[in-house]
């Protein structure tokens, strides 16, 4: 049976009652029930007190500098005129043609005094360097980068003379040590 325009449109259709009553039966399933949570977060957020943001920096605008050759020092030389070879500078001096020796390839602080050995009276000190070598070194023999030299060795410390530059064209020596580590 085929139904007209006319056949849909009457008022007892029960064609027309039953697909009204499952629109109607859908819209109220799609009601606020199922978002009840989210209505009340959003209605939280909107509680909360806004925060202020602060203006963006003002940016300041560059101001490029003429370089004058004239008037200005050539920014090519150095401050201090170095100092000539025939001036002799007081003070001590590293013996630059002694041929150095493997632990003078690490600086002081890298190198770690792990132990002593005694034999005949004479104390040796083991040093160890960061590429976990163990070194036997006694008075007289150098380590570190400051052309340091072993003075002393006790149970307890290493003692050396390092010779480092003063910044002028000269040499100051000082003392250092490198303590047993447990």
């Amino acid at each position: 049976m085929y139904l007209t325009n006319r056949q849909l449109v009457e008022k007892n259709n029960p064609l027309k009652w039953g697909l009204l009553f499952a629109v109607a039966l859908l819209l109220s399933a799609c009601g606020s029930q199922q978002h009840s949570d989210l209505d009340a977060y959003i209605e939280d957020v909107k509680q909360k007190t806004k925060g202020r943001i602060d203006p963006l920096p003002e940016v300041k605008t560059y101001e490029s500098e003429v370089y004058d050759a004239a008037e200005l020092r050539d920014p090519f030389t150095p401050y201090a005129e170095e100092p000539s070879e025939e001036l002799s500078v007081p003070g001590p001096v590293p013996d630059q043609n002694r041929k150095r020796e493997a632990l003078e390839a690490f600086p002081l602080d890298s190198l770690a005094f792990v132990g002593h050995l005694e034999r005949d009276g004479t104390l040796w000190g083991l040093v160890q360097a960061p590429d976990d070598s163990i070194y036997r070194v006694s008075a007289g023999n150098h380590l570190g980068k400051n052309y340091g030299e072993i003075l002393n060795i006790s149970e307890s410390k290493i003692l050396l003379k390092e010779i480092i530059p003063n910044g002028t064209g000269g040499w100051v020596e000082r003392e250092a040590s490198l303590a047993l580590t447990e």
